[in-house]
């Protein structure tokens, strides 16, 4: 078995936890969705699973995904790089509400400001979550954020592609963005919306962006 095939098996029960969780189902309601037994759903969640191709595609089919998907197929290539394989594909507006329900649950996102004296702006990758209306991340306390983004406009997009339906959508929010350092909202953020960087150091400065404006996009296939 070659590199690619070990890690992709190795990753596939990180997956599996990652869009059952993503979808908002229990490990007994997957097991009973894929018609199998909740100590393996259990199992294959924290082990390096050895599936059979129909077991594969039961969970799949499960989890609403492809199997492919399940596998890591295409991680290294970059988004959308594929050519579409929707013959008529349509582009339609999302209002604000639907906008916030597509990032209620967070995830990465990236947030673009303009710093004095520069003819383009800055685009930094974060880890967000929703609280209330507002976005919310952490970054260091002296980094580029915190020194030139703070008390400004800035813009937040984020999004999903699926490769494999060449369908996604995008959210623009345009907002100011504050650092929280009221004690009582520190505190209640901190409990309702724990928000976790992947980068590491030091990221304890907690910034919300307060929607001003918000947009968003999606493309869907066409009509059958």
């Amino acid at each position: 078995m070659t590199n690619d095939s070990n890690r992709s098996r190795d990753d596939l029960g990180r997956r599996v936890a990652h869009r059952r969780i993503e979808l908002g189902l229990t490990r007994p309601q997957l097991a009973e969705r894929a018609g199998m037994a909740l100590g393996y759903i259990d199992y294959l969640e924290h082990n390096p699973p050895n599936l059979s191709r129909a077991a594969l595609n039961r969970l799949a089919d499960a989890l609403h995904t492809s199997p492919d998907s399940l596998l890591g197929a295409g991680f290294e290539e970059p988004a959308g790089s594929a050519s579409t394989r929707i013959p008529d594909p349509r582009l339609c507006s999302l209002d604000s509400q639907e906008c916030m329900e597509l990032i209620g649950k967070g995830g990465v996102g990236r947030i673009a400001f303009t710093v004095a004296g520069d003819t383009a702006p800055t685009v930094l990758p974060v880890n967000f979550l929703i609280a209330g209306n507002g976005v919310v991340f952490r970054t260091a306390a002296h980094g580029m954020i915190a020194e030139h983004a703070i008390g400004i406009d800035v813009c937040f997009e984020t999004d999903r592609l699926d490769g494999a339906t060449s369908e996604g959508w995008s959210v623009l929010i345009t907002g100011r963005a504050r650092a929280v350092r009221d004690t009582a909202e520190l505190s209640a953020l901190r409990a309702t919306a724990p928000v976790r960087p992947w980068a590491a150091g030091k990221r304890d400065l907690l910034v919300m962006i307060v929607p001003t404006k918000i947009t968003g996009r999606r493309v869907l296939g066409g009509h059958p």
